[in-house]
């Protein structure tokens, strides 16, 4: 079911791991970002936008990772858009025959693997590298491109309806999740992003995070000082007072996730000598 945050701007929330899908309405039709997971969600998206008249004319994947790439026959054939790095990031990962079948055995959680179209993975066109802004036919959404957590990630501000979707980042369920194989350095590509993100901050009225629960203007604010308390204490090996990894998680398999990124860290200060 479609919920209106913004003027102009809905959102569908899916089941799995409370991911966010969210439809901008522009003159012809929407801008979808993010669209789902699950097929029998994505289908039921597709059903509201028809009986509301508004035909699916562009997509836009915030990063490349497998859950935030999928799509579903009942949407359309609209051009599907990511950055540049993102879209080659894409490709990279999905080259060869097995990709597909990886990712579900590897990433997809067992009880919803067949519920998962991935015959339409990925499918999206790179912006030219310094795209300002979505090239559509509906309010202005700005692109505001960074490293961290995946290559190519994208933040969206849709200026006139205050309304910032963040992608994997600035959720309250989901600790900050470094990009540790393609970042030189994950701790500090993290925090420039954030201070990119709390740059746009007094423009916006509400957050979408792509993961998690809607907020507003003082959610913003507190989310990217909770996430750059978080960064900090992983940087500096210190056991973090965060909710997100604590015994009232919501999601149990967040503090694995901890773990691992503490563990890695450690090892790649052993290696280089350096802190982080």
């Amino acid at each position: 079911m479609l919920r209106q945050v913004a003027e102009g701007v809905l959102i569908h929330e899916s089941e799995f791991c409370q991911s966010n899908a969210v439809v901008v309405q522009g003159r012809a039709g929407v801008l979808l970002i993010d669209p789902g997971v699950q097929g029998h969600e994505m289908a039921c998206l597709a059903n509201d936008l028809r009986e509301l008249n508004q035909p699916v004319v562009a997509g836009f994947s915030t990063h490349p990772h497998w859950d935030h790439l999928l799509w579903h026959a009942g949407l359309g054939a609209a051009p599907r858009y990511g950055t540049a790095r993102c879209a080659a990031t894409v490709r990279d990962r999905l080259s060869d025959a097995g990709a597909k079948a990886r990712i579900a055995a590897q990433l997809i959680p067992a009880d919803i693997v067949e519920q998962v179209p991935l015959d339409l993975l990925g499918l999206i066109t790179g912006l030219p590298a310094d795209t300002a802004r979505i090239p559509w036919d509906g309010p202005q959404v700005r692109i505001i491109e960074h490293q961290a957590h995946a290559p190519g990630h994208a933040a969206l501000l849709i200026e006139e309806r205050g309304v910032l979707i963040a992608g994997d980042m600035l959720s309250d369920v989901l600790i900050p999740m470094l990009d540790l194989n393609d970042t030189a350095d994950p701790i500090d590509g993290y925090l420039a992003a954030l201070r990119l993100l709390e740059s746009a901050a007094d423009d916006v009225d509400v957050l979408v995070p792509g993961h998690g629960s809607i907020g507003g203007a003082d959610q913003l604010y507190a989310r990217i000082e909770q996430d750059r308390a978080y960064v900090h204490a992983l940087r500096n090996a210190q056991v973090p007072s965060d909710p997100r990894i604590g015994p009232s998680a919501t999601c149990d398999w967040v503090r694995g996730v901890h773990e691992r990124q503490l563990q890695h860290l450690a090892r790649r200060s052993e290696r280089d000598g350096t802190p982080g």
